[in-house]
């Protein structure tokens, strides 16, 4: 019998902390190992604990959900662990940083809850989260802040197709779409995104999309 997947909460409020815990612990195939309400007890107990996905919220007291994502997900982190960022977008500008900082997907605190039991499964799993239109909207409104205002492609050692690929990952498609859109298998496109991200030493579409931006490869 496969283990159920660790999961760990953190949100400092405690009646969506609760809702979260509920609803995951419900699942055969989930285990919620601990809850927290602030970043830095998020990092302590993940050191202790060792969960397979924390999910993070982003504005909390004492370290905010960003730092802390870095400090368990971001480049250079001797043993990362996936984080599944969920936040009340409209309100929240920094989960595009929170994306940067490592977190492998978000989601809304609005979403059935299927969609977030689907998601910590999906980020578990080793792939990416990501809501194609509300990655448009994200990562559009922000992406200005760390892409200077006259980038340019440069030095990327992708090929025109793969290029192609990479602008329409960054566009929000699916694989699907990809494939519908340049006339191509979805296997052939799956080919194309390991790739990409194993040229350009980038853990999953997440930072395939943040990478695309910061290139200005899209605008």
């Amino acid at each position: 019998m496969t283990a159920p997947t660790r999961v760990l909460v953190c949100d400092d409020q405690v009646l969506i902390r609760t809702g979260l815990v509920t609803i995951i612990d419900a699942q055969p195939d989930l285990e919620v190992v601990g809850e927290c309400g602030d970043g830095q007890a998020a990092i302590d107990l993940s050191d202790r604990l060792r969960p397979d996905v924390v999910v993070m919220d982003v504005r909390m007291p004492v370290l905010d959900g960003i730092e802390a994502t870095r400090r368990l997900a971001g480049a250079g982190v001797a043993q990362p662990v996936k984080v599944l960022v969920v936040t009340t977008f409209n309100l929240d500008e920094y989960v595009y940083e929170a994306l940067r900082a490592g977190a492998s997907g978000f989601l809304l605190k609005d979403a059935p809850p299927a969609q977030l039991l689907h998601g910590i499964r999906t980020v578990s799993a080793g792939a990416a989260l990501l809501d194609p239109e509300v990655t448009r909207q994200l990562v559009g409104r922000y992406a200005s802040r760390v892409r200077p205002a006259d980038a340019t492609p440069k030095d990327i050692p992708l090929t025109p197709r793969e290029l192609q690929v990479l602008r329409l990952i960054a566009d929000g498609l699916s694989n699907k779409e990809i494939a519908g859109a340049l006339v191509l298998s979805q296997e052939t496109v799956k080919t194309f995104v390991s790739r990409i991200l194993t040229k350009l030493s980038l853990r999953d579409r997440v930072q395939a999309v943040v990478y695309a931006y910061r290139q200005g490869l899209v605008t």
